[in-house]
């Protein structure tokens, strides 16, 4: 078995402070002759910097002032890619790319203007990137040397992974129209270069049919085109032929999350009948080579991402259920596991509250997560519901300082993966349609059940939080159904029909799909905006909101705190001056974990 080589520090009070201290994230690892390289988060100041190892070394790129990130979409990716000499970036304040060699330079601006970029690729001299103009998307280059501008492809709603062959003599890509998403319906296009250096016509070469989601395009070294696809059901290799796309063996499970973010890795062709990937069963990660037969490694990790590899070593982000995200490097012959950044346990191991397989009826269905006990030994111990946003997105059984947090406080954990969450299929993905608010909402309610019925948890004292669209469902969970003791919603959906008229593009047909056409399906909304039933609700709740949200204006939010104060519940509101959708900053993720932690334990003690 690999060990995971992760300090353990002596047994402190895990805090919010420290719990958040914790969160340090990885993400965007990439390799070349010039070594490895990778974007890091760290909570204390908020910003994301590039890092190089190479020989042993590791050592910061970014230099202060900057902080790679793309907000192309609003939710980015694909924030650098590496040159002949170096990287080019993209700044999260300007959202302009720059180009930065490895000497210790100043990096130097490659673009100006308004446009924004992400999704970068670096291929015959020049940076591919989705390039977004307020609410215009195309695909465009940019020349290295002189930052001339190529306009390559536009006409669709959005446009990600531009892809060149390495002979460069095809240009592939993953296109969607309105009112489709990434994970419902795309179409992978390809378009042959021209003498004078630009592209022909785009060719279709899956996904016309509006039946199929596809991501993740990528060209072996002999040109021959490769792509998930969920066709099958699940997310899952195909290859290019002369009868179109066909699959390649391996695991029956989704390669891949929805991509909510550009520049995903999850899997790299090797040969034309194997590869090397990540997916998920039951939840749960995996690693390996695939075809016609399987090998697997790490298996102490339970999620993986931004797979690399060079001659010598597979490289990716990991995580486990016992440390924090790290990068690893798993040599080609011996398998041994090396850890070049981040693995660290906040807690001593027998401190650590482990996921446990959630998988429980619900409704006309199943639903899926992971139940993490509390620390304190109590028989029947209270319960926060963990409700992750997207909707289409997931939970993964992973190291969480914040579940920690509430398992050393004597709360049990359920971190749910409802219908609609994206992991377990196309279908069980595709359970949401025209069902948000009612069958996320029965999953969150009927795991309280479960659980009590097993004498896990004491049912009477269960609590529920998210944030963005985890929110609406938390808000809808205390409007239409009398089973939590209290809730918490972190810049949470109140009002669809409101979120549709003032949200960014890139989400502004997803209500169509979730719940309907708001002008046809005007009596489906109206039962389902909590804002309209906020009389409902009769238990106490907190907010917590960003005041730049751009995706949940934080006039949602206020209305919602107002309705419930008319009615007189018990409610606490708290709003973050420089935060957008999602808080990043230390010291207001610490705040707002502390006083979610407070409200809920004077909850019990008031109806104690």
């Amino acid at each position: 078995m690999n060990e995971i080589h992760a300090s353990s520090p002596k047994a402190e009070p895990l805090t919010a402070a420290r719990a958040v201290a914790a969160g340090i994230d990885f993400a965007e690892l990439q390799a070349s002759p010039l070594g490895l390289f990778w974007n890091e988060y760290r909570p204390e100041d908020a910003a994301c910097r590039i890092w190089h190892w190479r020989d042993g070394v590791a050592k910061c790129l970014t230099p202060l002032g900057f902080s790679v990130r793309s907000r192309v979409y609003e939710y980015g990716g694909g924030a650098f890619c590496l040159t002949d000499d170096g990287v080019v970036f993209v700044n999260e304040a300007d959202q302009q790319l720059y180009r930065q060699s490895l000497n210790g330079e100043t990096p130097q601006v490659l673009t100006s203007g308004v446009c924004r970029y992400g999704d970068l690729q670096f291929a015959n001299g020049q940076v591919l990137a989705v390039e977004e103009n307020r609410d215009r998307h195309r695909l465009a280059a940019i020349d290295l040397a002189d930052g001339k501008r190529h306009l390559l492809v536009e006409g669709a709603d959005f446009y990600a992974a531009p892809t060149l062959s390495p002979d460069a003599r095809r240009l592939a890509w993953i296109e969607w129209s309105r009112p489709d998403q990434p994970w419902t319906a795309t179409r992978l296009m390809v378009a042959e270069s021209l003498d004078d250096g630009g592209f022909g016509p785009a060719r279709c070469v899956a996904g016309d049919d509006g039946q199929e989601s596809l991501q993740q395009p990528r060209f072996d070294a002999n040109g021959r085109l490769f792509c998930l696809t969920d066709r099958g059901g699940y997310w899952q290799p195909w290859m290019e032929s002369e009868n179109g796309l066909v699959p390649l063996p391996g695991p029956t499970a989704d390669h891949g999350p929805a991509p909510w973010q550009l520049g995903g890795c999850t899997w790299l062709p090797l040969s034309e009948e194997r590869y090397l990937a990540s997916w998920t069963e039951g939840g749960f990660g995996r690693l390996g080579l695939c075809g016609a037969t399987r090998e697997e490694f790490a298996s102490d990790y339970s999620r993986f991402r931004s797979l690399a590899l060079d001659e010598h070593f597979i490289y990716c982000i990991a995580a486990s259920p016992i440390s924090s995200p790290a990068v690893i490097a798993i040599d080609r012959r011996s398998r041994q596991i090396k850890v070049l950044a981040g693995g660290i346990a906040p807690l001593p191991a027998e401190q650590i509250s482990r996921p446990q397989t959630l998988h429980y009826p619900s409704g006309s269905g199943e639903a899926h997560g992971f139940f993490y006990p509390a620390m304190t030994g109590d028989a029947k111990p209270p319960l926060v519901v963990f409700i992750h946003g997207g909707p289409t997105s997931a939970c993964y059984p992973m190291f969480d300082p914040r579940i920690q947090f509430w398992a050393q406080r004597g709360f049990s954990v359920a971190d749910l993966n409802y219908r609609g969450s994206s992991g377990y299929g196309r279908d069980y993905r595709q359970a949401l349609h025209l069902s948000w608010g009612e069958v996320d909402v029965e999953d969150a309610c009927a795991v309280v059940r479960h659980l009590a019925e097993r004498g896990l948890i004491d049912g009477d004292k269960a609590f529920i939080r998210g944030g963005s669209a985890g929110g609406y469902t938390t808000l809808c969970a205390l409007a239409f159904h009398n089973v939590f003791r209290a809730g918490a919603s972190l810049y949470g959906v109140s009002d669809p029909v409101a979120l549709g008229r003032a949200t960014h593009k890139f989400e502004s047909d997803y209500l169509d799909w979730l719940i309907g056409d708001p002008v046809e399906d005007a009596e489906r909304y109206a039962a389902r905006t909590p804002l309209l039933h906020a009389g409902n609700i009769r238990v106490p709740m907190i907010f917590f909101q960003g005041e730049l949200d751009a995706v949940v204006v934080p006039q949602q939010t206020r209305d919602m705190v107002e309705a419930l104060q008319n009615n007189g519940i018990l409610v606490e509101a708290h709003y973050y001056a420089e935060e957008r959708h999602g808080l990043r900053q230390a010291g207001n993720q610490a705040h707002a974990l502390e006083q979610e932690w407070l409200f809920y334990r004077r909850v019990i003690e008031q109806g104690d």
